[in-house]
């Protein structure tokens, strides 16, 4: 296998940024030495956003939530995730 280039040292994430979006990271990285990692501790990002729900679905949504005893906007989001999914298989 041929050598990998070496990378530049970054001043700034933006800096870094720039350059692999303009470069190959499989010049700089071999990739089949890649081990999986676990970063446990990481949370993913959450974006807030407006929607707008008529009063009758948001009090059936908080019915369901009291009664899962979880709070409604994770069941929202539960039940978001699980229709992406789904959607994903098919």
């Amino acid at each position: 296998m041929s050598s990998k280039k070496k990378a530049p040292e970054f001043r700034t994430e933006a800096e870094e940024r720039a350059f692999w979006e303009q470069h190959d990271s499989s010049d700089y990285v071999n990739w089949d030495s890649a081990r999986s990692v676990s970063m446990p501790n990481l949370k993913p990002s959450t974006k807030t956003i407006s929607l707008r729900l008529p009063e009758s679905l948001l009090n059936s949504i908080k019915t369901e939530a009291n009664k899962r005893d979880v709070p409604y906007q994770s069941l929202i989001k539960a039940w978001l995730a699980d229709d992406v999914k789904a959607s994903r298989k098919s």
